[in-house]
């Protein structure tokens, strides 16, 4: 403690301006990567604002499943827009400079992102399983008012785990302005710290630090939520006297969160492989961070599309009522 007493340091003063140390390509590369950016990017916006309007102007999808797509589909939005909307600039305009609070905003919607997928989809599976193995009680256990209280419950959750995570910033002297990243994280700005930041060091590795021990809680809750709940799907659709037909539906009715949910997971773990071995180049590594902003909003509105019949159904019809007036 007299050690760490007796170091000076001058801290930084606002205005402070972040520099990004982005991918380490050509310039002239840029524009081609802008361009591939921007085409992702306009496809995430158009499937997830196709999946949300659908959902809203279709009254007959009014339903709780729904409407927790429509929230996974919002949080998607949230993650792509933060880091996508970063890259394209950097790509753009060789521009890497974010001011201070920008870059905070940015990271508050990285982590946000990152939690809350994982307890909308926890939540998704409970609908799942209230939907398969509770048919009859289905609509007394789904009221509109219980559903409003678990989809507030899974943002909020995620929103005050990482509002605690942020408050713990604030005072934090920081003398250095070089974030090693292609975008803004906690851990990144904290590395800028004039002084050891203990506590936050104690909570943000117990939080969202990928691998270390909160980040290890979240996610293992999550799993253990979804794998209960598709225990009890999986044990009802055998054990219940109903025909094939039955249990087909049933489960094709949990495929698309399935395999939404095993999209995450890979990626997350593409991304920490990634990290542990120091062979790998370092824009590997980078891009495989952002993996996680780009393949999940990139392909879940495209999963519910194509296996939900409701969903798929609604679509199409929309599309030839906005195309037939036109021919």
């Amino acid at each position: 403690m007299l050690r760490m007493e007796n170091v000076s340091y001058v801290a930084l003063r606002q205005p402070i301006v972040f520099e990004l140390e982005g991918f380490e390509v050509p310039r002239s590369h840029g524009y081609p990567l802008f361009a591939l950016v921007l085409v992702i990017y306009f496809l995430v916006l158009l499937g997830n604002m196709v999946v949300m309007s659908v959902i809203a102007i279709d009254k007959t999808l009014h339903k709780p499943m729904y409407v927790m797509v429509c929230n996974l589909a919002a949080c998607d939005l949230l993650g792509g827009t933060a880091v996508m909307t970063q890259l394209m600039v950097i790509f753009l305009t060789g521009e890497k400079r974010i001011p201070y609070n920008s870059a905070y905003a940015q990271a508050i919607c990285v982590h946000t992102y990152g939690a809350a997928v994982q307890t909308i989809l926890s939540a998704m599976a409970y609908d799942r399983y209230v939907a398969v193995c509770e048919p009859l009680r289905y609509h007394a256990i789904m009221t509109t008012a219980h559903l409003v209280f678990v989809i507030l419950l899974a943002w909020a959750v995620a929103i005050i785990l990482i509002a605690v995570l942020f408050a713990l910033n604030v005072g934090t002297p920081l003398c250095g302005t070089y974030i090693r990243h292609v975008y803004c994280s906690n851990r990144s700005i904290l590395n800028l710290a004039c002084v050891p930041t203990p506590i936050n060091d104690i909570y943000g590795k117990f939080v969202l630090i990928p691998g270390l021990c909160m980040t290890w809680i979240l996610s293992s809750s999550s799993f253990f939520i979804i794998f209960f709940c598709y225990a009890k799907i999986l044990s009802a659709c055998l054990m219940r006297k109903s025909n094939k037909g039955s249990r087909s539906k049933a489960l094709q009715t949990c495929a698309s969160h399935l395999v939404i949910y095993l999209i995450y997971e890979i990626v997350s773990l593409i991304i920490i492989l990634s990290n542990r071995f120091p062979q790998v180049p370092m824009n590997i590594k980078k891009f495989c961070t952002t993996l996680i902003f780009i393949v999940p909003p990139l392909i879940n509105p495209i999963i519910y599309g194509f296996v939900t019949k409701e969903l798929r159904t609604s679509i199409i019809k929309l599309l030839k009522t906005r195309v037939a007036p036109k021919l």
